[in-house]
Parts: structure tokens; sequence; C-alpha cells
């Protein structure tokens, strides 16, 4: 009798922690069509693969709250994704909110260390309103809440770390965000340091949330976050998808995956997206879509820095990095915002061993006022460093022009392993009309300029740059997708297994 009086206890405690914050609070979430944190649970990870860590969780600083604090807030264990192994902390907004405590953060800290030291990766998924009160007030609440365990804020890299944001999701929430190497939020969804009302107590500022931490902002401002989605379907898709093309860990290559039928059927065409005149936009996704394997395109960032354009894919049915240049904004010329996210997006390939290749067409750097404020000299030499610390297989392919300092940081001259160009390439210190202006002192449109024009264009085709070896190969544009598969094979870290030396492991995930 004393055993089964043991497993009844046990029963009534599992079925009163997994009720969470309780029916009421739950039925309210559905009926505004929002999902509990069990269901967020059911619907990323493989049908039964999930084992919980901390069931009979709940506060450590006041017993007496046990009944209303179950599982802390926090659900925390490892199941599997496709197949893959994961290590994941999936917010309970119906209890207290999710703020952060002594017992949850010890949750997120254990999940980090598996992770890390047993090679998973690792899934947040934030929906809180910060720091418990009054559990984090006073030396006491601080001594026990903040700078015990540094492994919750320790950045190495050594696991792809993918995490989201619902609703309000302020303090942890945000960190976690801010740390992790893919961030997704729903729409509707908040990120800030603090919520609207701390704000106008605290400032007298009156603010709303959305202009406060809305997705909009962090798409196409802060640049904060990789992606966005109106359903909660689509943030856990982006998820699985972005997880698809990474290793489990950083000492491993990404796994291989079958080529879709399709792929490169319309290579053919890619040269006629080129418009004729020189000075005319196009959208150079048009042209990434015809190179990579059919529906495998993962845009990161594609709202902030849109003169650039960084994605994942697959090439011959391997994980690929795209970099390149996109005319259809400022005319491909990079700003600050873009030589962040370019960094961004190389620090993420170089530290799990995912090759990339820049497609170049760009004018050079933003001038004027406007950049410097933005502080565009540093964060072109952060672009420069970043290059010349790669480690993986990188390659360019110069399709249009490239002009100036960019010329180096898109990976001109020895900052690629091999540079090809189309035909239609162009390489130079400055734009040919600048230069026509500066050498020949006529500008677009007076007389003599067009013969100028064309004096100086002469020696900035294709040719001279193959001449003197800066460009390996000139190839025709519809054999791109061909020769990128190719030198990527001959270029792979054969005698390392794939695996790269990591030099910029410990770069910041947001600066």
């Amino acid at each position: 009798m004393a055993h089964e009086a043991l497993l009844q206890e046990y029963e009534a405690r599992r079925a009163k922690a997994l009720a969470g914050g309780g029916e009421e609070k739950y039925a309210k979430r559905t009926a505004k069509g929002v999902w509990n944190a069990r269901q967020r649970i059911d619907y990323l990870m493989d049908p039964g693969s999930f084992i919980e860590s901390g069931l009979f969780g709940s506060s450590g600083v006041y017993p007496e709250q046990a009944d209303e604090t179950q599982t802390d807030g926090k659900l925390a264990g490892f199941g599997r994704i496709n197949g893959r192994d994961v290590c994941a902390v999936i917010n309970d907004f119906t209890v207290k909110g999710a703020s952060t405590s002594a017992t949850n953060s010890k949750k997120v800290a254990h999940m980090k260390r598996v992770a890390n030291e047993r090679g998973m990766p690792l899934v947040l998924i934030g929906e809180s309103t910060g720091a418990r009160l009054p559990d984090a007030m006073g030396s006491r609440g601080m001594g026990l809440l903040l700078g015990n365990d540094n492994t919750q804020f320790r950045r190495l890299r050594e696991v792809p770390t993918a995490a989201a944001a619902f609703g309000p999701s302020f303090g942890s929430s945000t960190w976690l965000m801010c740390q992790s190497d893919f961030a997704v939020m729903h729409k509707g969804a908040i990120m800030a340091v603090s919520s609207p009302g701390l704000v106008s107590m605290a400032l007298g500022e009156k603010v709303s949330a959305e202009d406060l931490g809305g997705w909009r902002l962090h798409a196409e401002v802060t640049g904060l976050i990789d992606q966005f989605a109106d359903t909660e379907e689509e943030v856990f898709d982006l998820i699985k998808k972005f997880l698809s093309y990474m290793p489990n860990h950083h000492r491993e290559a990404p796994a291989d995956a079958p080529v879709p039928a399709g792929s490169g059927v319309d290579m053919h065409k890619v040269f006629d997206i080129l418009p004729e005149s020189r000075t005319q936009v196009y959208d150079m996704k048009r042209v990434i879509k015809c190179l990579v394997d059919k529906d495998t395109l993962l845009e990161l960032k594609p709202r902030f820095g849109k003169s650039a354009v960084t994605a994942l894919a697959r090439l011959g049915g391997k994980s690929v990095g795209i970099i390149a240049n996109n005319p259809l904004h400022r005319g491909g010329a990079l700003d600050a915002d873009a030589c962040r996210k370019i960094v961004d997006f190389i620090v993420l390939c170089d530290s799990f061993n995912i090759p990339f290749v820049m497609l170049v067409d760009t004018p050079g750097f933003q001038i004027g006022t406007e950049a410097e404020r933005a502080g565009a000299p540093g964060k072109i030499m952060n672009f420069m460093n970043a290059m010349t610390l790669v480690t993986v297989p990188h390659l360019t392919v110069i399709v249009r022009k490239s002009y100036g300092r960019a010329y180096v940081c898109m990976g001109g001259g020895r900052h690629s392993d091999e540079v090809a160009a189309w035909p239609s390439a162009e390489v130079s210190f400055m734009s040919p009309d600048f230069a026509t202006k500066i050498v020949h002192g006529v500008s677009h449109g007076e007389p003599g300029f067009e013969e100028a024009l064309a004096d100086i264009r002469k020696g900035a085709d294709v040719w001279g740059l193959a001449a003197v070896y800066a460009a390996q190969s000139v190839i025709k544009p519809q054999d791109t997708r061909d020769y990128l598969i190719r030198m990527l094979d001959v270029y792979k870290l054969r005698m390392s297994k794939g695996v790269g030396q990591h030099l910029m492991r410990s770069w910041p995930t947001s600066y």
C-alpha cells in the first residue's frame, strides 16, 4: 500500500505540473488563437520524442508558491527534430508570465550546458515578462538570480542555437534571441529590454508596444532578427528549416540532402536576367534562385541591409551560404547595415563549417554623411577582418561591377579561394562615370563624355583581370551552377573532414 500511495502522489503531482497555469488560462489563450507551451512542443518535436527535464520544478525562493509555479514557468527537455536530438526550453506564459527565477534559470543553464557538452542544437522559445518580482529584488534576490552561472551567457558557437519570440518577450527572452544564431519573431510579438509600462514609469515616455519592440523594428531597423512569420506553424517551420542546414555541432560538417528534381533547369536563362544597360537595376535573388537547388533558399535578414542578400541554401545537395549584392537596392552599394549583416553571416558559416559563395555586383560602399554617422568605416574594417579569418571554402563570382575597396571585401584578390567572373564583369577603383570626370574633366551629357567613358572602360573589362590571374576563371553564366558545385568539391576540407578552424566562433552575435 505504501508503494501504491507513493505512485498515486506521483501521478497527482505530475498531472498538476502538466496543467501549467490551469485550464482557465489555457482556454483564454486558445480563444485568442495562441498556442500553449506544450502545443508548441508537440508541433516542434517529432511525435513522442520529447522527454522533460525539471517537470517538478517550482519557485525556490518562495516554497509557499509551489502550487502556483508549476514547472516554474519554463519547460525544458530533450527531443528530436526530423530525427535529430536537440535541447529545448519553451516558456509557459501561463505560469507567472514565464518570468525569470532562480529555479528556471537553472533549467536554461542546464540545457545550454548539455547542448554544448553533448553536441546537440539548442532551441529557445520565448514569451515572458522579464525578471520575477519580488524574487529578484534586494541583494539576496540578485545574489540568487544573477551572475552565478556564466553558462547562460557564454557564446562560443559550439552548437547551432535557434530562438523564437511570441507575445510579450521581455528580459531573458530578448537576451536569448540576441544570443542565438537564428532568431525569428511571430508577428505581434514584442521584443525589448523592458515593457512599455516600465518605460513609462522610468522615463515618462509614452510608447506603444509595437514601436518599442515590434517585428518591423527588429526586421528593418535593428537587424536583431533573421526572420518573421504570420503563424505559429510558420515560426516553427522556419526553425526546422534553419536547423536542416546546420551540423549538430561545430566539430562536424552539415549533412548532405537529396538534390530536388528540377534543380538548375533555369540556368540557361540566367544571363537574360542582367539588363543590357550596366546602370539598370535588377533583382539578384532571381539569379540566386536559378543557381541553388530548387526550393532550398532561406534568406536571413531580408528587410535589413537590403543592398546585400544573405541566405542559406543547397548546391548539389550540400549546405552552402550565399552572400550577394542586390542592385535593386541602392544600386548594390554596401551601407553599414549591409556590412554588419554580411559579417554576421560569414561568422555563422565559418563557425558551423558551411562553405559560402559571393555573387558580386556593387559600385562600392555607400558614401556621405549618412554613412559616416552610421559608422561605415568601422563596419567596413570589420568586414575586411572577417574575410581574413574565414577557414571554410569560399568562392567569388563577379557578375557585373566590382569597384573600390568593396572588390576586396567581396572576395577579390586572395580573399576567396577562387575568383570567377562572367564576361559582363567590370572591375575598377571607382565607377567609370566618376573616373571619366576626374581623368578627362567631362561629365555625363557633356560633349565627348561617351568617348572618354569608353576609353576608361577599356581597362575595366574582365580580360584584364583574367590576364593577371586575379580571376582564375572566366565562365559562361549558364555554367555557373556546375562550376560552383565542382569547385566547392575541389576546395572541401578533406584533411579535417569538413571542419574549419572557427577563428570567429567568439565573435559577438549582436553588436
